[in-house]
């Protein structure tokens, strides 16, 4: 155990949890690329310690999400399903991938990311009435009126889902700009209730990953625990900031950055730098 980067996880939590009350980012879009580039960790170590920091960070964010009827529950549990799967798949794959090829993979991750974000308008589905059948689920809208919608796609859609998993557990990204985007565009869940309800799927995935990392050994306890004091830390003052700064315009250049950093992690995997 080295203190120095004990308090330098400390502080990397904090950060993250900050700037992901700021941007409403998962806290792995911060962690991965300070740990693979700063702390030069392997990418499945890095990805096994982000994925605790997420685990940390989001419990906050999940009590608020769900004690306000925001996040839907039961279709998070229902999409779960695919998405626990695909996370034990790519924590098995990430210890068994070159160190080259998951960096290669986390590079594509974040830049895609980077362009959800600086993307001006996003496009958005509208959604299907529900009728009253298992896939048909209750929310309120922006007047505060209860409507229903109905599920689409699901064939595809689910092992979409499976596919974020594995996605998310191999990079250490909680996986949020993935689903959102598989939920309201394939699914056709309304925009309010995807971005509410990822949110509150991000934890779970990252724990079932973390608990797959440690199984093997990859996971070091107590550069996760720092990582962890921080991110918990980060997320009450991410809170507390983001209620005094609307920050909205400046996350498209936060964006811009995502890019940058994922070239210098291309360079990284050509071992350039």
């Amino acid at each position: 155990m080295d203190p120095i980067i004990i308090v330098g996880l400390i502080l990397l939590g904090i950060l993250a949890g900050v700037l992901g009350g700021i941007f409403g980012l998962g806290g792995g879009v911060v962690f991965i690329p300070f740990l693979v580039l700063v702390f030069d960790f392997d990418a499945d170590v890095a990805a096994a310690i982000s994925l605790v920091g997420i685990v940390a960070g989001s419990l906050g964010s999940t009590s608020v999400q769900v004690s306000s009827g925001k996040a839907n529950v039961r279709l998070g549990l229902l999409l779960e399903i695919g998405s626990v799967i695909g996370a034990l798949i790519g924590a098995v794959i990430a210890t068994m991938m070159d160190n080259t090829y998951v960096l290669i993979v986390l590079a594509a991750v974040l830049a895609f990311t980077g362009y959800s974000m600086s993307r001006k308008n996003r496009r958005t589905a509208d959604s299907v009435e529900g009728d009253g059948g298992l896939l048909s689920f209750h929310y309120n809208d922006d007047e505060g009126k209860d409507r229903t919608f109905r599920l689409q796609n699901m064939g595809i859609a689910y092992p979409a889902c499976v596919g974020a998993g594995i996605i998310s557990s191999m990079t250490g990204i909680g996986g949020g700009a993935i689903k959102v985007p598989i939920m309201n565009l394939v699914m056709k869940v309304p925009m309010k209730v995807a971005t509410s309800t990822s949110s509150y799927m991000v934890g779970i995935t990252a724990m079932t990953a973390a608990i797959a990392y440690a199984i093997a050994g990859v996971l070091p306890i107590d550069y996760a625990a720092g990582i962890s004091i921080g991110a918990i830390i980060g997320s009450v003052l991410g809170a507390q900031i983001t209620k005094k700064l609307d920050a909205k315009h400046l996350k498209r250049y936060f964006g811009y950055l995502l890019f940058f950093v994922a070239f210098v992690i291309i360079l990284r995997a050509g071992g350039i730098v």
